[in-house]
């Protein structure tokens, strides 16, 4: 998968709202309504955890529907952000080539993007939140584990740089999730799995195989999490 750098830890400032843009914007573009789907969801954090930029997951959008609409038969709609995806990773790579020798500015832990106030209420509602899951028992301790770190944060997280609370709340998912995939039947991740592979079927001509593997890990997630009501804790889904 392609990195693009997203200027540094200021990305946590300025793209907190990166899956809303990215909806928006491809909602825009299709001129409806459409509601983007679990693939499509999936799609968007396999972008985000590469590193790859707003601005690049925007260009990748327009592209693909430029050379859509400049084509004279328009039989078959875009109807999924994975359509875009080749064109996601030429916008990427191209800002990444743009970027070689540019001088990079430290964050230096600035928070001008992301309210303290509105930090600590999104810990403290997934604190709650974890909390209240139902929950198979052995994931149980995992789930309070995280719901007292989440609770303890709220106290601290004004006076921390971002990326030190990005990495202390990808951490504490990383453990929450891994507890639930145990959790889970084999028979259940199976047909979350076969429901994975059928909606990605008709892309893999225009995905790698280490694309493809690394869509259908976030497929899997998201389904699990959806399942047990257990929030994403990452500050990009603020």
């Amino acid at each position: 998968m392609i990195l693009c750098v997203l200027g540094g830890w200021q990305s946590l400032e300025n793209y907190f709202n990166y899956f809303t843009e990215i909806e928006e914007h491809f909602q825009r573009r299709r001129g409806s309504g459409l509601l983007l789907s679990t693939l499509d969801w999936a799609l968007i954090e396999t972008w985000k955890d590469s590193g790859i930029a707003l601005e690049a997951v925007l260009r990748g959008i327009d592209s693909t529907f430029d050379r859509h609409d400049a084509r004279p038969s328009k039989t078959r709609k875009v109807n999924g952000l994975a359509f875009c995806s080749q064109e996601v990773l030429a916008a990427a790579e191209e800002m990444k080539e743009a970027a070689v020798g540019a001088a990079s500015t430290p964050a230096a832990g600035r928070q001008t993007g992301l309210e303290g106030e509105q930090i600590t209420e999104f810990l403290a509602k997934n604190s709650a939140a974890i909390g209240a899951a139902q929950l198979p028992p052995s994931a149980r301790s995992a789930a309070d584990e995280a719901a007292r770190a989440l609770g303890e944060l709220v106290g601290v997280a004004g006076q921390m740089p971002l990326e030190d609370l990005e990495r202390r709340l990808t951490v504490l998912e990383e453990k929450l999730f891994a507890a639930l995939l145990a959790a889970t039947s084999n028979d259940e991740l199976l047909a979350v799995r076969t429901e994975a592979d059928r909606d990605i079927a008709p892309y893999r001509r225009q995905m790698s195989a280490a694309q493809i593997d690394q869509l259908q890990r976030q497929y899997v997630r998201k389904r699990l999490l959806e399942r047990y009501n257990v929030p994403r804790l990452s500050l990009f889904y603020m």
